[in-house]
């Protein structure tokens, strides 16, 4: 872990060299950046009727229509993602739930809550996670990001886990602590968290325009707003209540478009807007995985620690190739289990080592100290529900995300300010690990080759360089086995633009034996 920390100063020092180097040219005068996040924004949710602002926004700017959320679909992974410009084999951050036997032998850490990030960076000597921040990066080169956030505190947390000379508001956690008071001054005292959840919406977006907008603020905002996503996983989609949580994000959206042109700042700010996922219906059925290992003798209770699950992931004590063999097994048979992903043989194989997977190095999960034994998530389909919103799994609950289907992967991608196109539509794959690359060159700052994402710049109005990819092709990897009961057949679609690939969906499909 020391070295790691070592190694990460060094890149650090590297890059405040370059910056230099970069900031010799002659260039234009610097804009600043502000980063927008709706919490499981479906791209169908983008209408004039339910977000008018968001709406007319995506007409005005440049629109990435191919946009890819960072598989395991879920909050924190996608925060660190974004933050890091870099993918969970990268960033140490494997999933919503997250396993460190370090901390805790038996079970895993909850990412949404800062206390247990923050007893993650204990154990692992400061290194929550394993690559290098925009927050950090834009510190070495004397510049500020914070970040405002209706969401969790381990979500907010994760856009700039080491603070870097910012600030972090977030009506549970503000960061550094001393500036506190200050925040609750000038905006007004923490409002109770809601369904939906407009208070802290507002106070956040109030908490921007005061302080992130202000003459001497951050070179870099970030807000998070915690619906639709908060409201949709206990109502549904296209429920009254989330529909109302939809209209009210976009409202806080619309106050900060406002105070930026009233302000007359609406030329000196880029704004950039994503979504963690997307979200899909529950349908229910699905299997209560941990409670079936026990059934079949491959896990011996609740609470013990030869084999854990954290989300999707499975860890399996000393790595034992019988029990994940078996346990594979088990989860291909169930027709609610989805895709299942085992490490690769070597290193640039695409299937996993046990028959009928595909690797962790195809999906970007393959951290060589954090990846779990397997990794796996829910089935789904196209059926729509009753509000016609189309995609469901056979996860419980009412709706939500962390599946590989196309309505968890796919979301929208939404810039405008002086450096993007107006009115412009881009086919081009793009991807959350993009975001910060594409932020580090609008403040003309070197892109580290450690990130695993690229610039935008088919969105940008400068000249596209000649070494930038433009054209992308799609392809499909396919692995099956056959079973006693029948044949599991995986499929994993990608596009890929150059040396750059994204996952959009996955498939499985069951054949019983007569």
């Amino acid at each position: 872990m020391l070295k790691k920390s070592i190694i990460r100063h060094m890149l650090a020092v590297l890059f405040v060299a370059s910056v230099a180097n970069a900031q010799d040219q002659s260039k234009p005068k610097e804009l600043k950046t502000i980063i927008v996040f709706f919490d499981g924004l479906r791209p169908d949710y983008i209408t004039p009727e339910a977000m008018p602002n968001l709406y007319a926004f995506s007409k005005r700017g440049a629109y990435g229509k191919q946009h890819h959320s960072v598989y395991p679909t879920v909050t924190r992974v996608n925060s660190s993602a974004y933050s890091t410009g870099s993918y969970p084999a990268k960033t140490g951050l494997m999933g919503n739930t997250v396993y460190f036997p370090e901390v805790d032998k038996l079970k895993g850490l909850n990412t949404g809550e800062a206390e247990d990030l923050n007893r993650i960076t204990k154990a692992t000597n400061g290194n929550l996670l394993t690559a290098i921040s925009l927050g950090e990066l834009l510190q070495a080169a004397s510049k500020r990001m914070m970040v405002f956030s209706s969401g969790s505190t381990g979500q907010a947390l994760l856009q700039n886990h080491k603070v870097s000379g910012g600030a972090i508001v977030n009506p549970s956690m503000i960061l550094p602590e001393s500036f506190k008071d200050t925040v609750v001054n000038a905006i007004g005292p923490i409002p109770q968290h809601a369904k939906p959840n407009m208070p802290q919406h507002k106070w956040v977006a109030d908490a921007l325009i005061r302080f992130g907008l202000a003459a001497n603020g951050p070179d870099v905002s970030a807000i998070w707003f915690s619906d639709p996503d908060g409201t949709a996983h206990e109502d549904g989609i296209g429920a009254e209540t989330s529909m109302a949580s939809i209209k009210s994000v976009d409202h806080e959206f619309g106050r900060i478009l406002d105070s930026l042109k009233s302000k007359h700042l609406d030329q000196s700010y880029n704004i950039i807007v994503s979504a963690d996922h997307g979200f899909i219906s529950h349908a229910g059925g699905g299997a209560n995985v941990v409670g079936l290992l026990i059934a079949k003798g491959l896990k011996k209770d609740k609470l013990s620690d030869d084999v854990v699950m954290a989300d999707g992931a499975i860890y399996v004590k000393n790595h034992d190739k019988e029990t994940i063999k078996k346990i594979v097994a088990v989860l291909q048979e169930q027709e609610s289990v989805g895709p299942v992903f085992t490490k690769g043989i070597k290193k640039g194989d695409l299937k996993g080592w046990v028959n009928g997977t595909l690797s962790f190095e195809s999906i970007h999960w393959d951290h060589p100290t954090r990846s779990g034994d397997i990794l796996t998530g829910g089935n789904w389909d196209d059926r729509k529900n009753k509000f016609g919103y189309a995609g469901t799994s056979f996860s419980g609950g009412v709706a939500g995300h962390g599946g590989f289907s196309p309505y968890e992967v796919h979301i929208a991608l939404l810039a405008s300010g002086p450096s993007f196109k107006k009115g412009f539509e881009s086919e081009l794959p793009t991807s959350n690990v993009d975001i910060a690359p594409t932020v580090l060159h609008l403040h003309n700052l070197p892109v580290p080759q450690q990130m695993d994402g690229r610039v935008v710049y088919e969105l940008l109005t400068e000249k596209v360089p000649a070494t930038a990819p433009l054209k992308a092709k799609t392809d499909s990897i396919v692995t099956e086995v056959n079973e006693p009961w029948g044949t599991y057949k995986l499929m994993l679609y990608r596009t890929i633009l150059g040396k750059y690939i994204y996952t959009d969906y996955t498939s499985t499909t069951r054949v019983l034996k007569k």
